[in-house]
């Protein structure tokens, strides 16, 4: 923990005023706040500097979908070449209390940056420590943080439509083709 110390200038000072001392900051990692039943709109990066190529994605994803219908109900994912987007919501561990994102994500981060590093030879971290995960109030937002994780490649020019990316996986689409017979 790495600690920061600042002191305000003080506007008027007399005499008989105590000299205080200055405060202390702390940087601390983000919070993370979870509830049952609800669904997540997570998001984690690459290190500066490294970026997936495309055998690393589809490993990637790959880890995403592992624990899918196990620890998470995925509604969505999709592998860019610096990060990862995901919306899940975390099924329950216990009749009263889900999975932990923490849990979760250091599954998912773990168990593919040591994949991804086999596979391209380089050692050391892969992934930034924090992720950022927000809560999903509605049906209709989730829906909406769908879209826009299903657009993500063609915003950032890797496809010219959703279906045209590799790395994007989505249950009402390729999660009901799993369930359609041959």
């Amino acid at each position: 923990m790495r600690v920061m110390w600042h002191s305000r200038p003080r506007l008027c000072e007399t005499p008989n005023m105590p000299r205080r001392e200055p405060k202390a900051r702390y940087k601390r990692n983000l919070p993370h706040v979870q509830a049952a039943g609800k669904t997540f709109f997570i998001t984690f990066r690459t290190i500066p500097g490294v970026e997936l190529n495309p055998g690393a994605r589809s490993l990637v994803l790959g880890h995403c979908l592992h624990d899918h219908g196990r620890r998470y109900e995925l509604l969505a994912a999709v592998v860019m070449p610096d990060h990862v987007h995901l919306l899940l919501t975390p099924r329950l561990e216990d009749p009263s209390a889900p999975f932990s994102l923490a849990a979760i994500m250091s599954g998912i981060k773990g168990a593919s940056a040591h994949s991804v590093n086999r596979l391209t030879g380089r050692r050391g971290q892969l992934w930034q420590d924090e992720s950022f995960d927000h809560i999903q109030r509605s049906e209709e937002n989730a829906r909406k943080v769908g879209e826009y994780i299903s657009q993500n490649p063609v915003r950032k020019g890797l496809a010219e439509t959703p279906d045209g990316y590799p790395w994007l996986w989505r249950r009402w689409v390729e999660g009901e083709r799993l369930h359609q017979k041959p």
